[in-house]
Parts: structure tokens; C-alpha cells; sequence
């Protein structure tokens, strides 16, 4: 009887666990044609991981730099580590998790995130840190991340974030349960629309212009963690209009690059080096390029990188550029597809 009784205690638990290991799958969000940016961070773990350069910050490197770019024309092998206002403790333990796997020749960090010095909200933690693999740098970017309300146990068990999400359910919730759809393009969120920049607001008058301890601290770390590993650490500000780029924190970013030996470039001061219209090579107003404004300042950083680093050109990799060939082709696509939505009048994502 005993044995009986330890089975059917066994086999009832075993039920338990798989319901609600499937109840969860359904419930957490899928991020497919909505919020894709949600779906950015996972897709890295998919890619083979001999990557020449690796992006790391906020919406100013998943949509305003093509890793596609970088191949076509360079041979530099890519990703961007990018999401959703990514906070700088967040890019550093990005970066540690991504040396568990890879070590890139350069790491190069968008600087707007230094605006933040402490945790924002928990919608755009969760675009990031629900889609890192579990490991100690998971853990310590949850922990610095959380916001008051938030529970650490919510992200081990997404089940009790998601539980009453059963009123958002849609198809695309049964139909990616168990499967993935790629939304990115090595890390790049592709919009070929138009809408020029037009009334960008000027920057708000502010109380203190110094970037917090906090965010200092972490860019240390992230400078330090590079030279440990050899690797040439390249400091960006991607050419977005708004949120405004204060010249307090323009002479801010230029001090640090001096005083830590670092390349510094402030793509808003390269708009005729780089040929950027923004009546034509944004898709929202300014805050981020699209395609075209896109492949633009990507080719300008190329050069650079090709210069200043002396990356090696691998398009002669048979197995590497084989793998490129697919990339490309559906790059491709992607661009003719939405092109062919905006002539239909149909949604951009449709």
C-alpha cells in the first residue's frame, strides 16, 4: 500500500507540475507581433557565437545600426544585444553573460543609458531579463533591476506575473507555445517607413546634468570587464534626436573616453559625414532611423571599425558566409515586404 500510495502522490504531483508548466507557457507574453522588442534578448542564444563586434544598450542600437550592413560590406561578423530601455547594469551583466559563450574582438555600448541611475519600470525589465538564460549574471541583473513592487520569484516562476493574463489570450499565444518566430535581424529591428523629424522638442531644463554614481560605477565595470578580456570597448551616441542629448553630458562622455583611453563617437555630430536626412531617414519622428538611416551610419561605423581595429574581412569563410547568405535573404525580404505593405496600406508588421 505504501508503494501504491508513494506513485499515486508521485503521479498526481508529476500532473501538477506539467499543467502548470504548459499553463505558463501559454500565459507569458510571446512578443511575435506586438512588442517584438520583447523577443530580442532570447534570439542571441539561437545565433552561432563567433561574433567580430557586439552591441550592447538601448532601442539606439537595435534600430539604428545593421549588423547586415557590417557583413555586405566589411565582413564583420555581428549582433546586437539590444532591448528596450536597457539600463546600464542590465548592458553589463548582458555582456558578462555573453563572454560565458563568445569573446568579441570589440563591444560597443550606447551611452544614453547613463540618464538612468536607478531601476525604471518593470514592462521594460521584463523585455530584457525574461529572455537571458539562467545563470549567475541573470540573477544579479534581476536583483539590480527590480523596481519596489517587484518579487525575484515572479521571474523564476513567470506564472505569477502572468496569471490573469488569460483575458489577453490570442492564437499567437497556443501557436508559439513551443516555437519561435525571429523578429530580428542579428539583433536589428528593421522599419523602412517615413516620418520626418519635425518640432523635436528641446531638453527640459535640469536640476543636476552629472550622471549618477550608479551609472558611473557600472560603466567602470563595463570598461574594466573589456580590458580584462582584451577586448577594444568602443563608446557610442547613436544620432536620435530625442530624448535630447544634453552638452553637459556631451562633455561628460568625452571626459571619460579621455581619461579611460576609449573611442568616443557622437553620431549626432557626424550628420554630413554620414549623409543622414531627417526628413527621410527616420520612421518616427527622430527618436530612431529606419532602414535607410539605418544602413547609413552603420557603413560610416564599418569604416572605422575596419580602420581603427583592423577587423578581418571573412566573407571568405565558406561556413560563415553561407550562414550570411540566409541572413541576407531574409533581410531582403523583410525590406520588400514591408515596402509592399506600406504601397497596400496595410500595417507595417502585418
Amino acid at each position: 500500500m505504501k508503494i501504491k500510495n508513494i506513485i499515486r502522490i508521485t503521479c498526481s504531483a508529476a500532473v501538477i507540475l506539467i499543467g502548470l508548466f504548459l499553463l505558463q507557457r501559454l500565459l507569458i507574453p510571446k512578443y511575435v507581433s506586438e512588442v517584438v522588442e520583447g523577443r530580442l534578448i532570447e534570439e542571441y542564444y539561437n545565433d552561432e557565437k563567433d561574433h567580430d563586434v557586439i552591441f550592447i544598450g538601448d532601442c539606439e542600437v537595435y534600430e539604428n545600426f545593421s549588423p547586415i550592413v557590417l557583413w555586405k560590406e566589411y565582413g564583420i561578423n555581428s549582433y546586437i544585444r539590444g532591448s528596450a530601455q536597457q539600463l546600464i547594469w542590465q548592458s553589463y551583466y548582458l555582456l558578462e553573460d555573453t563572454l560565458r559563450y563568445e569573446k568579441p574582438d570589440v563591444v560597443i555600448f550606447n551611452v544614453l543609458a547613463m540618464q538612468y541611475d536607478k531601476p525604471q519600470k518593470e514592462a521594460y525589465n521584463r523585455m530584457t531579463l525574461e529572455g537571458m538564460r539562467w545563470s549567475s549574471s541573470k540573477v544579479k541583473a534581476i536583483n539590480a533591476s527590480m523596481t519596489e513592487n517587484e518579487k525575484f520569484l515572479d521571474y523564476v516562476f513567470p506564472i505569477l506575473r502572468y496569471h490573469s493574463r488569460w483575458k489577453e489570450l490570442g492564437s499567437e499565444d497556443v501557436s508559439y507555445m513551443f516555437r519561435d518566430k525571429t523578429v530580428s535581424h542579428n539583433g536589428y529591428y528593421m522599419r523602412v517607413d517615413v516620418r520626418p523629424a519635425e518640432n523635436v522638442p528641446e531638453g527640459k531644463i535640469l536640476a543636476d546634468y552629472r550622471f549618477g554614481e550608479n551609472a558611473y560605477d557600472y560603466l567602470d565595470k563595463i570598461t574594466s570587464l573589456c580590458k580584462e578580456n582584451d577586448i577594444q570597448l568602443v563608446l557610442i551616441k547613436a544620432p536620435s534626436l530625442y530624448p535630447f542629448w544634453y552638452d553637459e553630458w556631451e562633455e561628460q562622455m568625452e571626459e571619460y573616453a579621455r581619461e579611460n583611453d576609449l573611442l568616443y563617437i557622437n553620431f549626432l555630430e557626424l550628420t554630413d559625414e554620414t549623409g543622414l536626412d531627417f526628413t527621410k531617414d527616420t520612421y518616427d519622428g527622430g527618436l530612431h532611423m529606419n532602414l535607410s538611416g539605418a544602413e547609413k551610419i552603420t557603413k560610416y561605423l564599418g569604416e572605422i571599425l575596419e580602420e581603427e581595429y583592423d577587423l578581418p574581412d571573412r566573407r571568405g569563410e565558406e561556413e560563415l558566409a553561407e550562414r550570411w547568405i540566409q541572413k541576407v535573404n531574409a533581410y531582403e525580404e523583410e525590406r520588400e515586404r514591408q515596402l509592399k505593405n506600406i504601397e497596400t496600406g496595410k500595417e507595417i508588421n502585418e
